[in-house]
């Protein structure tokens, strides 16, 4: 329903039950504010947006005051701007005069609304109160007597975030905002609250004293770090990106970004960046100029596929990588007649065929506006914070949500019903549940195809009971059942893939679901549409290691960290005759290959990306390249120049992209799909782990290289990455105590770690993290483990 207001004499037409606030900044007319944000609930404590009313004896605040039809409003009459005065005085009262050394000196909300909407003195003479400082973590530096106590960063925290990390103690001119004692901010998405702060109160720590805001060139970017695509603004000094902040695109990042995105950016300006080629002789890495170095690499190449065949031949690119330099290494591939490229690098199971690439199914924005999800083998804070911010919300809503997983990881939002089950049962779960709702009234087998008798066998619960009646509840009334199944990171790298994929497929068919996947990487999506993919007799990346080719050229990918199996890898790369890498860094997991290429990261290269949602997204560069270091586009032609081969004639990332024609429109749904021919049955392990199976899950802040070299975010998650966990029963059953050192054995790769208790961890299983130094060695992320307690020397 419309109505009409006026504000300042300006008729507007708004919707009913819009705020003052709202209608005025849709006009265009400006109210000043503190503690309101759109995108956060009302709290109306800083009553900077007083303003005056028809026929109110006082002025009202125009963030909490909902329009009236006919109602008149003034924003400039002398009782709003008196009251706005007075309010900026009490304010400031005990605000420091330390501009000259603040970091929000330039953008300082508090500032610009002085200036506009304060008065010309003071009159306050007493001492201005302290506030203590805070250490709420290595991410967000604190300056509390700044503090205006808006409460933004309270309420973002416990709405956004998902949980009350922040809060106000004391009353009058004693109130301040506090942290738990001794407790850092644990909130993967803490960096939004440096944004909201409309003071100097919450800054980067990072950032902190590198710059003023007038000295900073800024330029538009995407974030490369989850296939969500968030837009990001990167701010330069002396060619270097210093600060990244938000772009704000409503229907993909609201206007937030993760931590991940804010704060990776330390890890472009790393010390272990490779800034010229090197070439390794007699076990000794030497600096090379690129002609020699390419030369090289063209020469070995050659020579592996006229002597042994382009079958020895194995392609393994990184899933950040570009459309562009996707299509380059197909295409260099394809050229020489090698059927073996691939970019599913931690990806064990590859029986599943898809139609097209998988995708989310639906706009990222729609993914708020469902009634039920179904999230199977997802830690969705850690894989996709913000999509989980928009599930949180549905959920605070009202919205039921229910969780199928190998570890019980707190989402941070009221979970319906949970079914957490050890690593290697985990399709058991899925076939509980199709199970169930096979046994609702009205529902028939025989519309469900390939069940076989070990799904038939397997005995439901009054988990999957309770699970399948709320899927099956529409269905049954011949309602439209708006449900979301998701398909998350540790179901995609489980080795019984394909099986919860079926699964999950006919659960989401018999309720008429739709039926989402997570990608998890960048341009997982993007890679997969434009068929960066091994051809009909070729290997993929799992296969390819396993049987030890002669040559591989590696792109942006650090072996033992960003596969499936860290042994398999390195096994591979020692056997084989010649390996290229091309890097942007110098990384010890690369020691045993033959040459290096050093390639630009995206910030210092342009190129294509698409992301969950099927959405292609092209950026330029930043920066100029680091050293001698050049687009991994630019050097995959040159390469393929180097290896006499035809129609590498590029000029630009732009005629790489051109030349695949469905990637010029901003959308390519119809290349995405999540249909699968189901071509064989489905097949319930029943086999038990010599003793444990393993969760290999890898950090968010271990994704990716870059952001494993960003200092602060490290830092962030030091003490937790490299242990081992354990349930509590099974720590009684070992006689571990929280702590204890452990021998962990995978295959004949073994590594101790602490050990400590978490009751997040089913029985049957051990979490040991994967994407980090102490576990490197080992093999497969999800895999059978044996584990012994040390005995230190010296004990009884």
């Amino acid at each position: 329903m419309t109505i009409t207001i006026e504000i300042d004499g300006k008729k507007i037409k708004v919707e009913k039950n819009t705020t003052i606030i709202a209608a005025a900044d849709k006009a265009g007319i400006p109210i000043p504010r503190f503690c309101y944000h759109k995108k956060l609930s009302i709290a109306a404590n800083c009553r900077m947006c007083l303003v005056e009313v028809e026929k109110f004896n006082k002025p009202l605040p125009a963030c909490a005051t909902q329009v009236a039809d006919g109602m008149k409003v003034s924003t400039k009459s002398k009782i709003a701007v008196d009251a706005q005065q007075s309010v900026m005085e009490f304010l400031l009262i005990n605000h420091p005069l330390d501009c000259p050394i603040c970091d929000q000196g330039g953008e300082c909300e508090l500032q610009d609304t002085a200036v506009a909407f304060g008065g010309g003195q003071t009159r306050y003479k007493e001492e201005k109160r302290v506030v203590f400082n805070k250490n709420i973590g290595p991410l967000i530096s604190t300056d509390m007597t700044r503090c205006i106590q808006c409460t933004r960063c309270v309420r973002f925290l416990q709405e956004v975030g998902g949980m009350m990390e922040l809060g106000m103690v004391g009353r009058g001119e004693h109130s301040e905002i506090t942290a738990y004692v001794d407790r850092s901010i644990q909130s993967e998405l803490s960096g939004n609250i440096i944004d909201l702060c409309p003071v100097g109160a919450l800054t980067s720590k990072p950032f902190r004293y590198k710059a003023r805001t007038w000295e900073l060139i800024r330029r538009p970017t995407f974030a490369h770090h989850d296939s969500l695509g968030s837009p990001l603004e990167a701010h330069i000094k002396q060619n270097k990106v210093i600060r990244v902040l938000p772009r704000e695109e409503e229907s993909i990042n609201e206007c937030w970004i993760s931590d991940r995105d804010r704060f990776s950016y330390e890890g472009l300006n790393s010390e272990d960046r490779l800034q010229v080629p090197m070439i390794k002789e007699k076990g000794q890495w030497k600096e090379s100029d690129w002609e020699t170095a390419l030369a090289l690499v063209s020469e070995k190449l050659k020579h592996i596929v006229d002597h042994h065949g382009p079958e020895e031949l194995g392609v393994l690119i990184s899933p950040q990588s570009t459309i562009e330099e996707g299509l380059l290494a197909k295409k260099i591939s394809s050229t020489l007649k090698s059927p073996h490229i691939d970019h599913r690098m931690r990806q064990s199971d590859f029986s599943i065929k898809h139609q097209n690439s998988p995708w989310l199914g639906s706009r990222i924005d729609a993914i708020g506006l469902f009634d039920q999800y179904l999230l199977i083998g997802s830690n969705i804070r850690n894989e996709q914070p913000l999509l989980a911010s928009r599930i949180r919300k549905a959920v605070n809503h009202g919205a039921n949500l229910f969780i199928v997983n190998s570890i019980d990881a707190d989402p941070l939002m009221t979970v319906s019903e949970k079914m957490i089950q050890a690593s290697h049962i985990l399709p058991q779960a899925l076939a509980k549940i199709l199970k169930s709702m096979t046994e609702i009234k009205g529902v028939l087998k025989k519309d469900i195809k390939f069940i076989k008798a070990d799904i038939e066998k397997v005995k439901t619960d009054k988990t999957s009971d309770a699970i399948a009646e709320h899927l099956m509840k529409n269905v049954l009334a011949g309602k439209k059942n708006n449900t979301s199944l998701l398909l998350g990171q540790v179901a995609e790298e489980h080795p019984d893939f394909s099986t919860i994929y079926k699964l999950a497929f006919e659960i989401s068919k018999l309720s008429q679901a739709t039926f989402a996947v997570l990608p998890s990487y960048a341009n997982s999506v993007g890679l997969h549409a434009a068929n960066v993919l091994p051809e009909e007799d070729g290997l993929n990346a799992r296969s390819m290691l396993e049987k030890k080719l002669k040559a591989y050229v590696f792109l942006n990918i650090e072996p033992q960290l960003d596969g499936s199996s860290a042994q398999l890898i390195e096994n591979a790369i020692v056997s084989s005759d010649f390996t290229v890498a091309l890097t942007s860094y110098n990384s010890e997991y690369l020691k045993n290959v033959d040459v290096l290429l050093p390639i630009s990261p995206f910030t210092e290269s342009s190129g294509t990306i698409v992301n969950m949602e099927g959405r292609v997204q092209s950026y330029a560069a930043v920066t100029q390249p680091l050293g001698q270091s050049r687009p991994a586009w630019k050097v995959l032609r040159v390469l393929a120049n180097h290896l006499d081969l035809k129609g590498f004639d590029y000029e630009s990332s732009l005629d790489v992209k051109e030349a695949h024609i469905k990637f010029k429109k901003q959308f390519i749904s119809k290349e995405l799909s999540n249909e699968i021919d189901i071509v064989s049955d489905y097949k319930i392990r029943n086999t038990k782990p010599k003793q444990f199976s393993r969760i290999g899950e890898m950090h968010q802040y271990l994704i990716d290289p870059i952001v494993r070299r960003a200092p602060s975010l490290q830092t962030a998650i030091r003490k937790s990455k490299a242990f081992a966990k354990l349930h509590p029963l099974e720590m009684k059953t070992l006689r571990l105590k929280e702590n204890d050192k452990i021998k962990v054995m995978q295959g004949n790769q073994w590594v101790n770690l602490l050990v400590i208790e978490d009751i997040s961890i089913p029985e049957g299983s051990i979490y040991i993290p994967s994407g980090i130094d102490e576990t490197a060695n080992l093999s497969d992320i999800y895999g059978d483990i044996t584990v012994k307690k040390v005995i230190s020397k010296g004990a009884s």
